[in-house]
């Protein structure tokens, strides 16, 4: 037979365990887990950013620069669009952006074509991992 006690003690625990749960649901605990982000490091993330405005603000770049570059418009109005191309984001130009692994984040050694570094791009297709892609041979 319990005692009335342990009964008690008993149910406190489950009324601390509720509580515990309902306070976790409200106000998660910032290292609860380990946590990881969509980008390898802060360089990759970097990159995504440049080039995501580089293709937002291409268009109006391209039209700026043909205006720009045109021999027949007047002097006055090429010097305007210098100033507005001037006046566009850096991170808006396409030559600020360097290939990087989208796995590692590393900047040199890559495979343009699948954007992986040379050692990922060999690891991945040792292990059969990339569609046809098998190693020479003869």
């Amino acid at each position: 037979m319990r005692s009335s006690n342990s009964v008690a003690t008993g149910k406190m625990a489950v009324v601390s365990l509720m509580l515990r749960s309902a306070f976790r649901q409200f106000f998660p605990m910032p290292c609860a887990g380990q946590i990881r982000g969509y980008y390898v490091d802060w360089r990759m993330v970097r990159d995504v950013k440049r080039r995501k405005m580089a293709f937002d603000y291409a268009d109006q770049r391209l039209r700026l620069n043909c205006i720009r570059k045109n021999k027949i418009l007047p002097k006055e109005l090429q010097e305007i669009t210098d100033k507005e191309i001037a006046d566009l984001p850096r991170d808006s130009c396409p030559v600020r952006i360097h290939n990087r692994c989208v796995l590692t984040s590393r900047p040199r050694g890559l495979k343009r074509r699948w954007r992986l570094s040379r050692i990922v791009f060999r690891h991945l297709a040792d292990h059969a991992q990339l569609s046809g892609i098998q190693r020479a041979m003869w």
